[in-house]
């Protein structure tokens, strides 16, 4: 297999761009082919050997690490609000006890920090169900609760009848102190393996985000049109929001996060955190 074979997923959200844009105009040569989709999908793709570098969940790793190196220094994360992965609730969240809540089926991660936050933060016991959140949104029997993600969390955040929010990243901040990571990057170990990368991938990510990061008037332009969010509401969220970096901060907190879940059964293990 050629370099020109090489796949790289890249997360289909707004909260990525500022490092995948410099890859998709052409401003960073490369000779990857990029593959968009939701953060679930890629997993899978990732799980299947059909991508070879990819955006990935934090639970995906925590699964399945023995498929996968992970990226030095590149993460989706936040130190505090993040706008884009919200509870949005009816009722006041301590008063969920008991009821049900709809969870997006496009995303792992976020899906458990909620069971963790509402089990081991607010003792409180619910339900879940998987479905698509703007379609139940217009049915007879609207959820009480749903867990929006993505750009859909950003468009829903004001919902008037969803008045009660909850910002998971913020949420898992005051209750630990530590950052949140929602995804990292990983490799292939089997392609690494193979021998198939003649340069680092992640050198050619950082690279990307340190550019998009760099010309953030660039990225506003192109988030602008079509976006929930204002001008500046963009900024914000791309630089106060977000983290972009795996410092040690951020380690600190995905390593917790990923102790918290083996206590909660919800992994076997907390995994080792290995890099390409």
């Amino acid at each position: 297999m050629t370099a020109a074979a090489l796949r790289m997923g890249r997360i289909g959200y707004l909260n990525v761009l500022p490092i995948y844009h410099p890859l998709e105009a052409g401003i960073l040569p490369h000779d990857y082919e990029l593959v968009s989709g939701p953060p679930a999908l890629l997993n899978v793709m990732m799980a299947r050997g059909e991508l070879h570098v990819s955006s990935c969940s934090c639970f995906e790793y925590a699964c399945r690490p023995e498929r996968y190196y992970l990226v030095r220094d590149l993460s989706i994360g936040s130190r505090g609000p993040v706008m884009s992965v919200l509870l949005l609730s009816r009722v006041p969240v301590d008063a969920l006890d008991g009821r049900e809540i709809l969870i997006s089926g496009e995303t792992h991660t976020s899906v458990a920090l909620l069971r963790l936050l509402l089990q081991n933060r607010y003792h409180l016991r619910a339900s879940y169900v998987t479905g698509q959140v703007t379609s139940a949104l217009r049915a007879p029997d609207p959820p009480a609760a749903f867990l929006a993600i993505g750009d859909e969390a950003l468009r829903l955040r004001n919902h008037p009848e969803y008045p009660h929010r909850l910002d998971m990243a913020e949420a898992w901040r005051e209750w630990t102190g530590l950052p949140f990571i929602f995804g990292l990057w990983v490799v292939s170990r089997r392609a690494a393996d193979d021998r198939l990368f003649h340069d680092d991938p992640g050198e050619l990510l950082r690279r990307g985000r340190d550019w998009g990061l760099a010309n953030m008037d660039v990225i506003l332009d192109l988030t602008a049109h079509g976006c929930p969010l204002s001008r500046e509401e963009l900024r914000v969220y791309y630089r106060d929001g977000l983290v972009y970096s795996l410092g040690e901060g951020e380690l600190q907190g995905l390593r917790l996060f990923y102790d918290r879940l083996a206590q909660a059964g919800m992994i076997p293990w907390a995994p080792e955190l290995h890099f390409f």
